[in-house]
């Protein structure tokens, strides 16, 4: 099940002929990559959006578009969902263009200094810049590594959860230490933060030891729940399945003693993390440090000029994987681009409350101070 995006914010790429001509690309439509538009927008400069999500979002939207995020500055709670949703609306009127469902494979710098842009689709572009806020790349869950079990993944097994009423009254099997396999065995449990969401019939949480990566609190949580027979916890591995009937029945965990247990199930959950893969971005020639991208900190620029990266795809001394400092570079990346774009202009920064120039261009009326 895919978000619903409103097409009225979200404009797609009708068909093109030939290459498309423009100031920006972004690849990435994550929460970072959609606010880079917004401050390229403040300087006059539109964009074109490439994803290879069918939708915007990024991994926010893909992994847990339910879950609450706190650390959005003036903003004490919201989804990934709605910190998508309000973005989009915050960018509509620059007009991006999305290009969705595609990821870029070439990228070529040309002699007149612009970079030929190819995606998986066919889409060409030739832009005076480009902007990389790809995440951690195209990302890819970890997956259980059990001959055999891969036939059951999209009916039975699944490593993320994009709608949850599909796993009511299950009885589930979740395997992992981390924040989302904690958090989707209490909201299981639990029936989501309000009580009122899909309950599963059973959930049996699986970990190869008894400590976690997730939050105290949700280990607390989930101790507890235990406790209270609600659900149960089994320190183990999983190394194997059984099936009938082409159908998965159950799990064969192997304990810390050595002992093999069949724990029965309707459906499977994994939550080992993110594999990053950089993909075709590790073929463009780009600095890279630990499927990073290395960039300065006045620009954001990579080795290549004209080409700059944002959020959890860069790194540089210091770096922290937040969604705020992403912002933040955003900002820096837009104005070490407009040298690449208006060469004879000199840009001056401006504030959003009181610039009637930025009025204009956000479609406001300039208010009047006494």
């Amino acid at each position: 099940m895919e978000p619903n995006v409103n097409p009225a914010i979200v404009s797609t790429a009708a068909a093109h002929e030939g290459h498309i001509e423009t100031d920006a690309v972004i690849v990435g439509a994550g929460p970072v990559g959609l606010f880079q538009v917004f401050e390229l927008g403040l300087l006059e400069i539109k964009a074109h959006i490439i994803d290879s999500l069918a939708y915007p979002g990024g991994q926010c939207v893909e992994l847990y578009p339910d879950k609450p995020i706190y650390d959005i500055p003036a903003v004490p709670v919201c989804t990934g969902q709605e910190l998508t949703d309000n973005l989009l609306k915050q960018i509509e009127p620059f007009g991006a263009t999305f290009h969705l469902g595609q990821e870029v494979t070439t990228v070529q710098k040309q002699d007149d200094g612009r970079f030929f842009v190819e995606t998986s689709k066919g889409t060409q572009f030739l832009t005076k810049t480009i902007f990389i806020a790809a995440g951690v790349g195209a990302f890819q869950p970890r997956t259980l590594k059990v001959d055999g079990l891969e036939a059951f993944e999209g009916s039975q097994l699944f490593y993320r959860v994009k709608n949850p009423a599909d796993f009511a009254d299950k009885n589930l099997v979740i395997v992992g230490g981390g924040d989302s396999a904690l958090d989707w065995a209490l909201n299981f449990v639990q029936g989501g933060a309000d009580g009122q969401g899909p309950k599963a019939e059973s959930v049996i949480l699986i970990h190869r030891r008894d400590g976690f990566k997730a939050a105290p609190a949700s280990v607390a949580k989930m101790k507890e729940l235990c406790e209270a027979y609600e659900m149960q916890f089994i320190v183990g591995q999983v190394t194997g399945f059984d099936e009938k009937n082409g159908r998965l029945t159950g799990a064969k965990v192997t304990g810390a003693d050595g002992v093999t247990r069949v724990v029965p199930l309707d459906v499977m959950m994994v939550f080992f993390g993110l594999s990053p893969k950089l993909g075709p971005i590790a073929e463009w020639g780009l600095d890279i440090e630990r499927k990073q991208l290395k960039v300065d900190t006045e620009k954001f620029s990579t080795n290549t000029p004209g080409i700059f990266a944002v959020g959890d795809i860069n790194i540089y001394p210091g770096k922290k994987k937040l969604i705020l400092s992403g912002f933040h570079e955003c900002a820096l990346a837009a104005f070490g681009a407009a040298p690449f774009i208006f060469p004879e202009k000199k840009i001056h920064l401006q504030y959003t409350t009181t610039s009637p120039k930025l009025h204009k261009v956000l479609g406001v009326e300039s208010p009047v101070f006494d």
